[in-house]
């Protein structure tokens, strides 16, 4: 298993100076309406939608927002009809491209994800032209500080985990998509909380990118994650943190 994304962790890095909340709230108001339109309303009976809510929590979204947008998937307020859709493509590097979208104009969407790329060194491509590269795997963060790493590896794999993997001041707890909420469950229930849980793409092999390519892959990275219908960018690819950590 790669483990953990390196797109997110530079993510991580970045947002200490340059938190886009704004951006990210959009993102998750959208992910928690589309979730409450496909299975209800209720966050006991919808695992989809419990994650995003305490997703948006983490966050410090208010309670109003989150609401509001529970309303407008279940059909309560006048909402968006948002369409999930998947493309695939490379980077600069060679590097192979997960972009998950929630948009209201497909045809939009579809242009501007050909935009950037293009731009930025890279290229749109067929459906299942990369998605072979990748597994689909829930992924649960939690912090390192203060925790065993036996302790931890043992919590998660009686929980039902797959893998836990020591990525800087993360523990990374890999599952299968459909148990992802019951392992973040089973661990909340002795003591270790989590601070993200997401379904998304993770890399079966990576892809080593240096130099003016790392550079040019991690300018149109930041770009698609920029863009208020991309919900997701998960890539193939592998660097020194080093820098960023120092940051």
């Amino acid at each position: 298993m790669a483990g953990h994304s390196k797109w997110k962790q530079i993510k991580h890095y970045k947002a200490a100076t340059d938190a886009k909340r704004g951006a990210l709230f959009t993102k998750l108001i959208r992910e928690i309406t589309v979730a409450a339109r496909s299975g209800g309303g209720d966050p006991n009976g919808n695992a989809r939608l419990r994650t995003a809510v305490e997703n948006a929590r983490a966050a410090s979204m208010p309670k109003e927002n989150i609401e509001r947008a529970i309303k407008k998937g279940t059909g309560e307020l006048e909402g968006v009809d948002y369409q999930e859709l998947l493309y695939e493509g490379y980077g600069p590097g060679g590097v192979a491209l997960m972009i998950q979208t929630l948009t209201d104009n497909p045809t939009r969407t579809v242009a501007d994800v050909r935009f950037k790329l293009s731009r930025g060194g890279g290229t749109l491509g067929n459906a299942n032209s990369v998605s072979w590269m990748f597994d689909r795997k829930g992924q649960i963060v939690f912090d390192a500080a203060g925790k065993d790493e036996d302790t931890v590896m043992e919590a998660a794999l009686d929980a039902g985990a797959e893998d836990v993997v020591r990525e800087d001041q993360s523990f990374v707890v890999t599952t299968d998509p459909a148990s992802m909420h019951a392992v973040k469950q089973a661990m909340a229930a002795k003591g270790m909380n989590a601070t993200e849980a997401s379904i998304g793409w993770i890399p079966k092999n990576t892809v080593s990118v240096e130099g003016e390519a790392a550079e040019k892959l991690l300018k149109l990275l930041e770009e698609l994650d920029d863009m208020e219908d991309v919900q997701k960018v998960d890539a193939n690819f592998d660097m020194d943190l080093s820098k960023f950590a120092a940051t």
